[in-house]
């Protein structure tokens, strides 16, 4: 009996996310260019792919005794180059840092060594009310390996 065929959720090449991503005809526009918005998407997929690979579930944030959940609070998208239909693209993601509630997240996509999209994000961790909250300790714990060296500079 053979295993089930499961999506790939892509996988770490040092302190880097790597997830393959195709394009395909729904995630473009009459002109077989990506649709602007679909980037918002790939990143999204990157940074839960990530979460996913090191050991964090969305589902057990959710089922804790004290649920947790995150929110995009600030994005800077810079497109450089047009992404096609039948692209090969890889999401490259890394947490950085954490600081209080927030999550610092650098992202960008590419095609082979081309560079197609950069993001800078910042997301925050979140009670089931909506209000900020410390990231579990069993996150801040999971994720630790994988945050940049410290930064001297930044507070």
């Amino acid at each position: 009996m053979s295993q089930p065929l499961l999506p790939t959720a892509g996988l770490f090449i040092g302190r880097e996310h790597h997830l393959p991503v195709r394009v395909y005809y729904e995630d473009t526009d009459f002109t077989g260019l990506v649709y602007h918005a679909n980037y918002l998407r790939y990143f999204e997929r990157g940074r839960s792919d990530f979460l996913r690979v090191a050991g964090v579930s969305h589902t057990d944030l959710l089922e804790r005794e004290d649920p947790a959940a995150f929110v995009v609070t600030r994005m800077d998208i810079r497109f450089q180059r047009a992404a096609r239909i039948d692209d090969a693209l890889t999401v490259v993601t890394t947490y950085d840092r954490v600081k209080g509630p927030r999550l610092f997240i650098s992202q960008h996509i590419l095609r082979g060594t081309e560079v197609i999209a950069t993001a800078n994000v910042e997301a925050a961790c979140i009670m089931m009310d909506g209000r900020p909250r410390k990231p579990p300790s069993g996150l801040t714990e999971a994720l630790r390996p994988w945050f940049a060296p410290p930064d001297p500079i930044l507070p």
